[in-house]
């Protein structure tokens, strides 16, 4: 998935569902908490340097996460959802 149609809503959901803190994933993507939030925030595509936002992304996809572009889901939306343990 292209990091430039990643939603803010979308890391926020994803952090949450992989019960990661704002800190936790700041952390491992190397950016700061601000900088995160920032990210979160975006009601549309993400802000920021490309390379942190590839980070992030890169972070939450270690933690289990599978983003879902909207335009080829099916569902009317881009999601996340957990990877399958098996």
């Amino acid at each position: 998935m292209d990091h430039s149609s990643i939603t803010g809503r979308q890391l926020a959901a994803a952090r949450t569902l992989a019960q990661l803190s704002q800190a936790d994933v700041a952390d491992a993507a190397n950016v700061s908490v601000p900088t995160l939030k920032r990210m979160e925030g975006a009601a549309g595509a993400v802000p920021g340097m490309t390379n942190n936002v590839a980070a992030v992304v890169r972070a939450l996809e270690a933690a289990g996460i599978v983003f879902i572009d909207g335009e080829y889901s099916g569902m009317g939306g881009p999601g996340v959802r957990l990877r399958d343990p098996a």
